[in-house]
């Protein structure tokens, strides 16, 4: 059964900005327990095209290992997409100007990971030390620990969201 029954044929194409950070071009190189079966950014990004062609909704993929260049991807897409998702990734716990920049847009961002990354955290830090991702406290949503499946979570969510104009009309769209 295809994706586009959850949505009218009269549906909005919706365009949403997919941004993944640091390390997420490396895909396929790392962790399999964490990362699953995925063997490269691009597997990764051609499954999201696909959930998105499924939803009738369109993607615009973007990833890169330094911020200035997602930070001016975001500044460049801001008037012609609907929302983001974003994985963080490297930025997760440092990327003060990327979550600045996504919050400036007034879209909808829905952050998500491969991991679970509050358990990561606990299991990393020393306990007086936990450290939290900075994108949550002003993102939309958050999917994470379905490995590759929390991408296609986060785009059926924001797309139904998107959707919906009680939902972000009744104050989701900022903090």
């Amino acid at each position: 059964m295809p994706l586009s029954r959850f949505r009218g044929p009269e549906a909005t194409p919706w365009r949403i900005g997919v941004i993944d950070g640091p390390n997420m071009p490396n895909l396929g190189h790392r962790s399999e327990t964490i990362y699953g079966p995925i063997k490269s950014l691009a597997d990764l990004q051609q499954l999201v095209a696909e959930m998105a062609d499924e939803l009738g909704v369109s993607v615009v993929p973007f990833a890169s290992n330094h911020e200035g260049e997602i930070l001016d991807f975001i500044h460049r897409t801001a008037r012609g997409v609907d929302g983001y998702v974003i994985n963080p990734a490297g930025l997760t716990t440092y990327g003060e100007a990327t979550r600045h920049a996504l919050d400036d847009t007034t879209k909808p961002v829905v952050e998500c990971h491969f991991a679970n990354t509050a358990r990561h955290f606990a299991e990393v830090s020393p306990p007086q030390l936990v450290q939290q991702s900075r994108f949550t406290y002003t993102a939309t949503g958050l999917v994470m620990g379905l490995r590759q499946y929390s991408y296609l979570g986060a785009l059926l969510a924001l797309t139904l969201a998107l959707d919906d104009p009680d939902f972000l009309a009744g104050g989701a769209r900022r903090h």
